[in-house]
């Protein structure tokens, strides 16, 4: 849930540039919005143009999130700066994410036709090259085109961002959807319905842009707002929205034997894409009316042949990786890999000692975290997300291709019976089986309903479903 509510800030900055006039004189000051999830407010944002005497521009995000995690009150923030040269060529990317535990630090600046990326992510520094971006202030502002002059629907653009925790240039593409009036401080004001698409989330956000250039308000997916309010206002945020509970899919009746079980059957309904439809050989979702049937079934992998460590099959070697949050080629993960795997050379003994280990080591409190491998390795804390991320980083580490999954588990100690957004992690022994480190089980349970797989970016796909699935217990005793 945290990592999709950071993927959502990410998508603030192309889109407020786009609300705004041609006229620098006129971006330049501070603009108040109030963070909406599902109607509750999670916290605020300031966006802020500043113009220095040698022309350069800056454009600053800084967004604060304040919410509950299953009683435990969170917060998290992002603030991101980006600095372009008079003539509105992008000159630097300054973003940091800041949590109750620790600071991520990304700096990006352009040299000739060159970007340099440092990133600190867990006290590891590291950086790479890129090509000059695309992205440029002219570039950005020329959404303004979209509001201006003679405006209609149909008329659309495309943009360049260059995002530093992807890290990489993203695309997006705004669309007039409609043209209404609304009432602003009592007069008729022309408001503009525009629609941003970004192709690293898929997704669509909705904005509300008033002809002088002015965002009223944004929805994501239709379920995060952004909403243009007065500092104070904007500001009134308390840790009344818990995100676990009231995203949650609750049912009826309690699910017995949840984690020994051998089957389930459940209907799913919501705005499930393709997308989310994962089939497998624990999972089956078939079409069923305006929803789909879910079928779990317990994998059984009695006189299977599992691939020997190391992995060196080509087609999943792509998931022995590096990546900015999964360090599995720092000595302290590679280190603690072979401590705990040993002498062991079968992948799916190797995978059970890791999730074993995980388990027995990681202890379990909710975190609003940007979570990292190393970070996890040096605190031993954190929730499903902590634990998958370091299950994913030492199964790597071993030679195990490993990912991580997302959607929903049963779940109804100390709690209501319902699914509950959570994380886990696949692994290729030969085939990819589903282990979740969390629950200390080497084969997931009949109850982990996959819809996403995939790193931060990719996960993004679960904000339309946000607390809009709804579950249905269609046969409980069918796989007892």
């Amino acid at each position: 849930m945290k990592r999709v509510l950071l993927m959502v800030t990410l998508m603030f900055f192309p889109r407020l540039l786009a609300a705004q006039s041609l006229d620098i004189s006129s971006l330049e000051g501070e603009s108040w919005y109030g963070l909406y999830l599902n109607g509750q407010k999670s916290g605020y944002s300031m966006h802020v143009v500043k113009k220095a005497e040698d022309g350069t521009v800056s454009v600053q995000e800084d967004a604060h999130f304040r919410m509950n995690m299953a009683g435990v009150p969170q917060e998290m923030s992002m603030f991101a700066n980006r600095v372009y040269a008079a003539d509105g060529r992008l000159l630097s990317v300054e973003s940091t994410i800041d949590d109750a535990k620790s600071t991520s630090r990304f700096n990006a600046v352009v040299e000739g036709n060159t970007l340099l990326l440092r990133a600190d992510i867990g006290g590891a520094v590291s950086e790479q090259e890129f090509p000059r971006p695309k992205e440029s202030l002219e570039d950005a502002l020329k959404q303004v085109e979209l509001v201006q002059g003679d405006a209609n629907v149909g008329d659309a653009l495309t943009f360049t961002t260059f995002e530093p925790m992807k890290p990489g240039e993203i695309k997006g593409r705004s669309e007039i959807i409609a043209v209404e009036e609304r009432l602003l401080e009592g007069a008729p004001t022309k408001v503009y319905k525009i629609r941003t698409t970004m192709d690293f989330m898929g997704i669509e956000t909705v904005s509300y842009v008033t002809e002088q250039g002015t965002t009223l308000e944004d929805i994501t997916a239709g379920q995060i707002t952004m909403r243009l309010e007065p500092e104070e206002i904007a500001k009134d945020v308390d840790y009344s929205n818990d995100v676990i509970v009231s995203n949650a899919a609750m049912v009826d009746e309690i699910i017995t034997d949840p984690r020994t079980r051998n089957g389930l059957r459940l209907r799913l309904s919501g705005p499930l894409s393709p997308a989310h439809l994962f089939n497998d050989e624990r999972q089956f979702l078939t079409k069923n009316g305006d929803g789909y049937e879910f079928t779990g079934k317990a994998v059984n992998l009695e006189g299977f042949e599992t691939a020997p460590l190391p992995v060196t099959d080509e087609k999943v070697a792509q998931w022995l990786e590096p990546t900015l949050f999964v360090q599995c080629d720092d000595p302290r993960i590679v280190e603690k890999a072979k401590e705990i795997v040993g002498d062991e050379t079968d992948s799916l003994k190797a995978s059970a000692l890791l999730s074993e280990w995980v388990y027995k080591n990681v202890d379990t409190i909710f975190s609003a975290r940007l979570t990292n491998a190393l970070e996890v390795l040096d605190s031993l804390e954190g929730d499903c997300t902590e634990h998958s991320i370091l299950f994913v980083a030492l199964a790597r580490a071993a030679g195990i291709p490993a990912r991580e999954v997302a959607g929903l588990i049963y779940m109804d100690s100390g709690t209501r019976p319902g699914f509950y957004f959570h994380q886990w992690a696949k692994v290729w022994v030969g085939k990819w089986i589903d282990v979740d480190p969390t629950w200390n089980q080497p084969l997931a349970d009949v109850t982990h309903i996959k819809l996403a797989e995939g790193d931060l970016f990719q996960q993004a796909q679960l904000i339309p479903i946000i607390g809009q699935i709804k579950v249905e217990v269609l046969d409980e005793a069918s796989g007892g």
